[in-house]
């Protein structure tokens, strides 16, 4: 599996941006990780990757997303984008997600990519809007990997997205990336309506056969204005889905990436470590994307690193989840989030001022915690990825 892993990583990108992403995102974040780690043992809490909503404009309208695309819209400028990325560098970051909304209708897009060639960015994207000019200017840049959403079948595609033909826009998407030799992967929200066609071998064969290097399995999780609910998965459901996983990664030359589970299959929560942050198009800064409360905002200081090492919010927050459970709070004490976030003040930064009623709303369910279930890495090369270097590596859901 290695082999033909590497052999295809070889034979579909380009010299360069295989290199880009050697340096930038695999010894730059082994590095993040170890100052990481330097920083825990000084009593300083600063993640080793930051995630960036930059707009909450989108051309589609999902089930169960959290982002208010009805709201007036927001952007962060390209100032304030760089500014947060210049002050992470300074902590050693170099990995940054980049969100929406859509972030390609964000019109300074190309630009963060383009004046920060040290850093290595995900692009986050339902890929209708990548083009192939998009993708050639994605390509020249070098330092972006774009993770196009792919939510199941023609009719499920457009069920989950709100729109028409989406499965087919965005494997356009896809395609072109390929052809411009980009390191480029597919991210599914497993669901009751998509569970059958993701979780399967002949998926993930075509997406071997279209090229895509990596896919990104993660729970569905309710949340937003839609929240749709019966979609989330059962306990067994997501048992079914972390052995397919394990298993899958020995058999199939593509990586499979998740970031809730460490190397002994255990659960954990990337914000609750202290991992990643995620920064919403209003600038407040939150635990992670769905759980919209913040008492921080960017454009209140010029010193981030201040900002989220002296947050006291981010400090409870970790350390309500650490003495709950080793999943995601979000799914399974929706309740006592909301009142542990009343409690400390926070802002509803949903920009729909409904956070704290979806919350009440909100019945608990199961996340991917399930004690005496965990299933270990089978495989050396993620067993040795995840204890050692990506323990936690990043959150979206």
């Amino acid at each position: 599996m290695v082999f033909r892993l590497a052999w295809r990583m070889l034979t579909t990108t380009r010299p360069r941006l295989l290199w880009k992403m050697a340096m930038n995102f695999g010894i730059g974040n082994m590095r993040a990780i170890r100052k990481f780690h330097r920083r825990i043992a000084d009593g300083r809490q600063f993640p080793p990757f930051l995630f960036l909503s930059i707009t909450n404009e989108c051309n589609l309208r999902c089930q169960g997303c959290w982002v208010s695309t009805d709201a007036p819209r927001a952007r962060l400028d390209i100032g304030t984008i760089e500014r947060i990325i210049r002050q992470a560098s300074g902590q050693g970051v170099r990995f940054f997600g980049i969100m929406g909304g859509e972030p390609l209708l964000h019109p300074e897009l190309m630009a963060i990519f383009e004046r920060h060639p040290r850093s290595y960015f995900q692009l986050f994207t339902n890929g209708t809007l990548l083009t192939d000019d998009i993708a050639a200017r994605l390509a020249a840049a070098g330092n972006v990997t774009p993770l196009i959403s792919v939510e199941g079948s023609e009719a499920v595609s457009d069920q989950r997205r709100g729109g028409h033909n989406v499965l087919g826009r965005s494997t356009a998407g896809l395609t072109n990336c390929l052809r411009h030799g980009l390191v480029t992967g597919a991210a599914t929200s497993v669901c009751q309506s998509n569970m059958a066609d993701m979780v399967s071998e002949e998926y993930l064969d075509r997406m071997i056969e279209l090229g895509a290097h990596y896919v990104w399995y993660y729970g569905y999780r309710p949340s937003g204005p839609d929240p749709c609910p019966e979609l989330a998965l059962t306990a067994e459901q997501m048992v079914e889905m972390r052995q397919f996983v394990v298993d899958m990664r020995c058999r199939k030359p593509i990586v499979i990436v998740d970031t809730y589970y460490d190397d002994r299959g255990r659960a954990l929560c990337p914000a609750a470590h202290g991992m990643s942050y995620h920064i919403n198009p209003w600038g407040d800064v939150e635990p992670c994307p769905p759980i919209q409360f913040a008492c921080e905002n960017v454009n209140d200081s010029d010193d981030l690193v201040a900002q989220i090492e002296g947050s006291s919010l981010l400090r409870d927050f970790r350390q309500f989840v650490n003495d709950r459970t080793h999943g995601c709070v979000f799914m399974e004490a929706p309740g006592e989030l909301g009142e542990l976030f009343k409690a400390r003040g926070a802002k509803d930064a949903t920009g729909r001022g409904s956070g704290y009623r979806e919350l009440a709303q909100k019945c608990p369910m199961c996340s991917h915690h399930q004690p005496g279930r965990e299933i270990p890495e089978k495989h050396w090369m993620y067993r040795f990825a995840k204890k050692h270097w990506f323990f936690g590596f990043g959150a979206y859901g």
